[in-house]
């Protein structure tokens, strides 16, 4: 029973999954969280031989991200030895939980034929999930300069991973990998060439094992290959981006160089006059350290009303708050001419895509963004929209609308362990 392990290492945590390759079923997940402080948590849940999910919540002081990697592995080594019969193999569990250094027999335990790993900045040079080795980190290392916060946290999961199995594939998958078919007249900026080639300033876009994965599931959903559909794809979460997706390629998406550009987040602005931010360091003392927080991690939702939970904004705004309810405004306005300028570029749409913690929950910012766009050929059924109970990839368009409106829960780690797989194994993904 071969498997893959999804590995998402944060500045502040690491997430991981791991998934049965036949039929993609997640075995255990779980999280170590706020590493580097003394109430660091460990999270994880496992799928029992009966099929029975079990969680569980360690609190412990961990210091450094290889504390934290080895934790998930400690994790793991219970998950494997649940997999075999307690009684005839208990002295193997044994080992395998307590002695992580013969970790040949730990992967071998797990059967584990690859490890895919989240990168969020490949720059221009990762168009695919790439096999892991020491020129492709000093690659990752490379572009740092472009995801500060990101790429270093990544590369540190990467390396104490790559120690503890060094006969397993190691697998990055690239955030900004699924944009690398966008056309130049949509990645480029209106900047001097020099800056370009000497800095290699263009967008990159982000997101993109949630954009590549639902838009599988659309096409399915559609009942058409993937190659004949155009869609819009938005992922709306915390941070957020929509995409343009021609034939399964992306043509356009709303992110840039960094994943501040595009739609209204949760504390970034998104887009912005860049003249702004010369008006605040002139008349208002900030300097480029004070720019970076405030359009960062003081606006978007957050900036317009002081609190960057959506649904804490919905409450609110049904409470009456009137800043509450602008911000909400303000948020389907921008997704809405995300979705006009997309629709002008793809000439044809098969369907919007909802996507992400607020894209699958949020009724009323769906209704708002899909209000109005019936010259657009999208007609939002509100009985499908409003269906408390529904849940899992559905329609909420009316059955007459000539542009479907789906709304398809992401699941980038699934995603990125299949890719993983196909770059171990050299096979096509399914």
């Amino acid at each position: 029973m071969h498997k893959v392990l999804v590995i998402n290492s944060g500045s502040s945590s690491i997430k991981y999954q791991l998934f049965r390759c036949d039929d993609w079923i997640a075995l255990a997940a779980g999280a170590v969280t706020r590493i580097g402080e003394r109430a660091a948590e460990v999270k994880s849940e496992w799928l029992d031989a009966h099929g029975e999910r079990h969680l569980s919540l360690v609190q412990a002081p961990i210091e450094t991200h290889a504390e934290g990697i080895d934790r998930i592995i400690l994790a793991l080594a219970g998950q494997f030895a649940r997999e075999h019969d307690a009684a005839r193999h208990a002295e193997d569990m044994d080992r395998m939980i307590l002695a992580l250094e013969d970790t040949r027999e730990l992967a071998a335990a797990a059967e584990l034929v690859a490890i895919g790993h989240r990168v969020v900045h490949g720059g221009d040079r990762f168009k695919h999930p790439t096999l892991v080795d020491d020129t492709v980190i000093e690659a990752i290392r490379a572009v740092t300069p472009l995801a500060p916060l990101h790429n270093p946290a990544h590369l540190v999961g990467i390396e104490e991973i790559r120690r503890i199995f060094p006969n397993v594939p190691s697998v990055a998958v690239f955030d900004t990998a699924f944009h690398q078919s966008m056309p130049r007249h949509a990645y480029r900026y209106a900047i001097p060439e020099t800056l370009y080639r000497a800095h290699r300033i263009r967008r990159y876009g982000f997101h993109g094992t949630s954009h590549q994965y639902v838009a599988r599931q659309a096409a399915a959903l559609l009942g058409k290959p993937l190659d004949q559909c155009n869609l819009i794809t938005l992922h709306l979460g915390n941070g957020a981006s929509a995409t343009a997706i021609r034939g399964g390629l992306s043509i356009d998406t709303s992110m840039g160089l960094t994943p501040l550009e595009g739609l209204v987040m949760g504390t970034r602005s998104g887009d912005i006059d860049p003249a702004v931010l010369f008006y605040l360091a002139n008349n208002a003392g900030f300097d480029i350290a004070a720019l970076d927080d405030l359009l960062n991690r003081q606006s978007g939702l957050l900036g317009l009303c002081g609190v960057n939970d959506m649904r804490e904004i919905q409450r609110l705004a049904t409470d009456g708050d009137a800043r509450a309810e602008l911000a909400i405004e303000i948020t389907a306005y921008r997704i809405k001419k995300y979705i006009g300028a997309y629709t002008a570029a793809l000439g044809r749409v098969d369907a919007i895509v909802f996507t992400g913690g607020i894209g699958e929950n949020d009724l009323r910012l769906r209704e708002l963004v899909c209000a109005d766009l019936e010259a657009l050929g999208i007609r939002l059924d509100d009985a499908a929209n409003r269906a408390a109970a529904a849940r899992g990839e559905r329609a909420i368009s009316s059955a007459d609308s000539p542009v479907k409106v789906l709304v398809i829960p992401t699941n980038e780690e699934l995603e990125i362990a299949r890719q993983a797989l196909a770059a171990a194994t050299g096979t096509a993904r399914d």
